[in-house]
C-alpha cells in the first residue's frame, strides 16, 4: 500500500481556499506569546499562600443562515454585549471526539498523542494554546494512524466512506465521498474547486496504490491536518455600523453551537439545518439546542464541563476508587440536569448519592446489593457533590489537604471571586513547616500573618471547615500524623457566615445566592475558551436572570446562553 508523505510537504492546492492572510493570521495566533488572563482564573488555585488588601465580594456577578452567508440572527440588541472570539484550536478531548464521530473511532488516540492542554480550570482556553512541534508532529501521527484504522475495519470503512467503488477509478464515489466527508471535517459544505482538487488526489493515489481505498487514505489523512479541521475557523460577515463585529454564517454557529453543547464537530442533521436557515435567528437556535440536548453527547459534555469547573476531571487515586467516584458525581449531574431535570442547586443539597462498595466503605455508607446504586447519607453529616470524594480530593497538597488551596478553590471556581498569586518569595507549592506549631491549624495560623494575613483571612477558614475530609473525601477526626490534634471542623466565609463541613458549606453558599451567578459565568467562559471581560457581561447577565426565573435548570441555561442573540456574533480581537 502506498503511504502518503507529511501534510506539509503535500503539494495539495486545497490549501490555497484560505487567503494568505488568514494563513499568516493562524500562525501569528497560534505561535505568538500566551494571553495575560485576569479575572477568576485558576493560577492561584495552587498556592499555598497569597497576598492581597482588597477583601473578596461575595456573590456570584463581578464588576469586572445560510450556508453562504450570516445567519440571520439580527443584529445584537446592545453590540457592545458582543464577546469577542479568537481562533480556537481543537482540545485533545475536542479532537478524539471528531475523530470518534467521523471515523467511528473509539481509541482516542489525542489523548495519548497530542500535547496536553492547558486547564484554568478548563482544558480549552484559547489565549495559551500554543502551536508547537510535538503538536504538529503528533497530529500527522494521529491523521495517519486514525486513517490506517479506518482501513482495516471493512464495516466502519464501508459506513464512512457511503458507496461501493465499481473499480479504482470510480470518480462518481470518490466525489460522493469526499464532498459528505469533506463538509462533516472542515463543518461547511466544500466548493466545487476544492471537491475536483481532494478527488483528483485521492484518484492519483488511488491508481497508484492499484486500490480505491489507499485514495480514501490519503483524503481522510490530508483533512484530519487540514487548518480548518484543527481550528475552528469562525470569519462572518461584518456587521454595517459597527467595525469589529461580524454575523456568523449558518455553518459558523452550527460548529459553536456543537462546540458547545456536545464537545465534537457537528452532524449531517445540524450542518442540513444550517444550510436550510434553521438556525437564522435565536427561536431557530433555540429549537435546535433544545434537540441537541437529549443527544447523550449532550449529557457527557455537561459532565465533563463540571468536571473541569470543579476540578475533579482527573483524580490521583487508584484506578477503582477513581472510576467510583467519576461514576458518582456524573450520575447526580446527570439526575439532576437530565432525568429530573430540577432546581440545578439540587447537585449541592442532594440527601443520597450513588455509590458502589468501593465507596460505601470510603464514606462508611452500607454497601448497595448487587452493585452500583442510590443510597442516603443518612446522618454522616454528607449532603451533595461538595461531600463528593471526588470534589474533596481536589487542591491538595501531595500528602495531605490543603485548607489555603481548598480555600483559594471555592473562592474562584465556585464563587467567582478571584485571589492574587502570592508574592514571588513565598514557597507555595508546600504546606507550613512543621517548626511553626504542632497540630497543623497552628502552623497554618502561625503562616498566614503579616502581609499575608488579609487574604489567608478570605480563604484559609473555608479550607478549615472542610478539614474532618482527608484529600480522598475519608471523614477523620485529627490530624493524619498527630491523634492529639483533634479536627474542629469549624469554617467560615468571610461576610457571609459560619458553617460545618461540606453539607454545612454547600447551605451556606446556596442559601446566599452565590451559586447561580458563577455558574453563568463559568459556563459562558466554558463556551468562550477564555477568561471573560466586561463585554461579557450582557450575555452573562441575561441568561442568568432567565436561569434564576426559570427555576434554576441547568438544561435551560444552556439554551439560554445560545439563544442570546450576540452568540451568533463575534468580536474581533484587538492585536
Amino acid at each position: 500500500m502506498v503511504r502518503v508523505v507529511s501534510m506539509g510537504r503535500m503539494a495539495l492546492g486545497t490549501k490555497e481556499r484560505i487567503s494568505r492572510t488568514l494563513v499568516v493570521a493562524t500562525l501569528a495566533l497560534a505561535l505568538g506569546p500566551a494571553v495575560a488572563c485576569g479575572g477568576g482564573g485558576g493560577g492561584g488555585g495552587g498556592a499555598e499562600a497569597a497576598d492581597t488588601t482588597g477583601g473578596a465580594t461575595t456573590g456570584g456577578a463581578t464588576t469586572e443562515g445560510s450556508s453562504s452567508g450570516g445567519a440571520d440572527t439580527g443584529t445584537p440588541a446592545d453590540p457592545m454585549g458582543v464577546s469577542r472570539v479568537g481562533l480556537r484550536r481543537l482540545t485533545r478531548y475536542e479532537f478524539d471526539n471528531v475523530v470518534r464521530d467521523l471515523l467511528l473511532d473509539t481509541t482516542r488516540p489525542a489523548s495519548q498523542l497530542l500535547p496536553e492542554d492547558a486547564r484554568t480550570p478548563f482544558d480549552n482556553d484559547y489565549t495559551l494554546q500554543i502551536a508547537t512541534q510535538p503538536l504538529v508532529d503528533g497530529i500527522e501521527v494521529l491523521a495517519a494512524g486514525a486513517a490506517e484504522r479506518l482501513l482495516e475495519d471493512a464495516d466502519k470503512r464501508d459506513t464512512v466512506v457511503g458507496c461501493t467503488p465499481s473499480g479504482t477509478t470510480d470518480e462518481a464515489c470518490m466525489r460522493e465521498f469526499v464532498a459528505r466527508f469533506g463538509r462533516l471535517a472542515l463543518r461547511r459544505a466544500l466548493e466545487t474547486e476544492e471537491v475536483d482538487e481532494y478527488v483528483a488526489l485521492g484518484l492519483d493515489f488511488a491508481e497508484r496504490g492499484e486500490d480505491f481505498y489507499v485514495g480514501v487514505e490519503v483524503i481522510v489523512r490530508a483533512l484530519l491536518q487540514d487548518a480548518e479541521f484543527v481550528y475552528r475557523v469562525e470569519l462572518g460577515t461584518p456587521v454595517d455600523g459597527e467595525p469589529g463585529v461580524f454575523q456568523l454564517g449558518g455553518y459558523e454557529l452550527a460548529s459553536r453551537l456543537s462546540f458547545f453543547l456536545w464537545g465534537t464537530t457537528p452532524d449531517s442533521a445540524l450542518l442540513d439545518a444550517a444550510e436550510a436557515g434553521e438556525l437564522d435567528g435565536p427561536d431557530g437556535v433555540r429549537q435546535i439546542a433544545e434537540g441537541m440536548l437529549a443527544d447523550g453527547r449532550a449529557r457527557v459534555h455537561v459532565d465533563r464541563f463540571h468536571s473541569l469547573w470543579l476540578g475533579y476531571a482527573e483524580l490521583p487515586h487508584p484506578a477503582a476508587l477513581t472510576q467510583a467516584m467519576r461514576t458518582e458525581s456524573a450520575a447526580l449531574v446527570d439526575r439532576v440536569v437530565f432525568e429530573d431535570q430540577s432546581s440545578w442547586l439540587d447537585l449541592f443539597t442532594a440527601d443520597e448519592t450513588y455509590i458502589d462498595e468501593v465507596l460505601a466503605e470510603q464514606y462508611g455508607l452500607p454497601a448497595p446489593q448487587g452493585g452500583a446504586a442510590w443510597v442516603g447519607y443518612g446522618d454522616t453529616g454528607r449532603m451533595g457533590i461538595l461531600s463528593h470524594g471526588a470534589f474533596l480530593s481536589v487542591a491538595s497538597n501531595v500528602g495531605d489537604t490543603s485548607p489555603t488551596k481548598r480555600g483559594i478553590y471555592i473562592r474562584e471556581q465556585l464563587m467567582c471571586q478571584p485571589i492574587p498569586p502570592p508574592p514571588p518569595n513565598v514557597d507555595a507549592d508546600n504546606p507550613p513547616g512543621e517548626g511553626s506549631g504542632e497540630c497543623k491549624q497552628d502552623r497554618y495560623s502561625a503562616h498566614a500573618q503579616g502581609s499575608c494575613a488579609a487574604c489567608h483571612e478570605q480563604i484559609d477558614p473555608i479550607g478549615f471547615g472542610l478539614e474532618n475530609y482527608d484529600k480522598a473525601g475519608k471523614y477523620r477526626t485529627h490530624d493524619d500524623d498527630n491523634a492529639a490534634c483533634v479536627i474542629e471542623g469549624e469554617g467560615a466565609i468571610e461576610g457571609i457566615g459560619d458553617f460545618e463541613g461540606p453539607a454545612g458549606l454547600a447551605t451556606l453558599l446556596v442559601d446566599n445566592a452565590v451559586l447561580e451567578g458563577c455558574v453563568t459565568q463559568q459556563l459562558y467562559r466554558f463556551a468562550l475558551g477564555r477568561e471573560l471581560g466586561d463585554e461579557d457581561l450582557a450575555l452573562t447577565t441575561a441568561a442568568g436572570d432567565a436561569f434564576v426565573e426559570g427555576g434554576l435548570r441547568f438544561d435551560q441555561l444552556l439554551v439560554e446562553v445560545v439563544a442570546h442573540p450576540s452568540f451568533g456574533f463575534r468580536r474581533e480581537e484587538e492585536v
